[in-house]
């Protein structure tokens, strides 16, 4: 269900974070802050001001959002753990279809990941296929922590514009 900006500025706080609370993956405190900024304005404004709810969040409340995501087809995908937005868009990338190979691939990938950095592979999967994944898997590694976790945040919001886009009308 899509619903218009005239809905979303007359719902309840309960009822927008009910509606809302899943956009930042397990954080919905996110949708909290944005629902205390309305107006909104357009499609384009929620988007906005979800992004400022994040990224006015102190560095602990932006690494619990962080933290927050499910490894790319990690143990939680096998278990059938991921909430329906991350289920939906892994397999849209086809992470739900890999063959044993690249799932060792991305168990040793997410795992080096998390070493390095302490929070898990974070990439905005919707349009991108297994291999585009892989490739910045590989790339980000080789980031130093300051960089990654800037471009973890950029992705997490990348995701939050994706997720917003989906249920709100044009």
């Amino acid at each position: 269900m899509a619903y218009s900006i005239d809905e979303l500025n007359t719902m309840g706080e309960r009822q927008f974070v009910g509606a809302f609370g899943d956009v930042a993956e397990h954080s919905p405190w996110v949708a909290e802050q944005a629902a205390r900024a309305r107006p909104f304005s357009g499609r384009e404004d929620v988007i906005g001001k979800f992004v400022l709810a994040l990224r006015g969040a102190g560095d602990e409340a932006q690494l619990a959002v962080l933290r927050a995501h499910p490894d790319l087809a990690g143990k939680a995908a096998i278990a059938g753990e991921l909430t329906e937005d991350s289920r939906s868009e892994q397999a849209g990338a086809g992470l739900d279809r890999l063959t044993r190979e690249e799932f060792d691939r991305f168990t040793a990938l997410n795992a080096a990941y998390k070493e390095r950095f302490a929070i898990p592979f974070i990439f905005a999967v919707k349009g991108a296929t297994k291999e585009m994944i892989l490739a910045s898997f590989e790339e980000r590694l080789g980031n130093d922590l300051e960089t990654e976790l800037a471009t973890a945040l950029d992705n997490v919001c990348r995701i939050q514009a994706f997720r917003i886009e989906d249920r709100v009308a044009p």
